[in-house]
């Protein structure tokens, strides 16, 4: 899968230190993937929740972190729209982001 974009990521772990392990760990693991439909992405992500609009949110860090990407089956693309604390995820529209 092609990510856009790592630097949403690194944003967040300069914030959050502890948060650049867990991250890359998920960066590296889904530039490794093809996903053709969200039931791929369940197989691999089993506490990911599949929303509509083809948006994804990932517990990151033994959930600890929220991380929302927008996926594009067709093209194999992965869109990060956000990534947060519990806190910041529970302030967010999901469908909006």
């Amino acid at each position: 899968m092609r990510i856009i974009a790592k630097r949403t990521l690194r944003a967040f772990w300069k914030r959050h230190p502890q948060a650049k392990g867990p991250l890359e760990a998920w960066h590296q693991e889904v530039a490794r993937a093809d996903w053709a439909s969200p039931s791929a992405v369940r197989l691999q992500f089993r506490t990911a929740s599949v929303l509509q609009g083809n948006r994804v949110v990932f517990n990151i860090a033994s959930n600890h972190y929220r991380l929302v990407a927008k996926i594009n089956y067709p093209y194999r693309i992965v869109y990060i729209r956000f990534v947060g604390t519990h806190k910041e995820y529970d302030s967010i529209d999901v469908t909006d982001v």
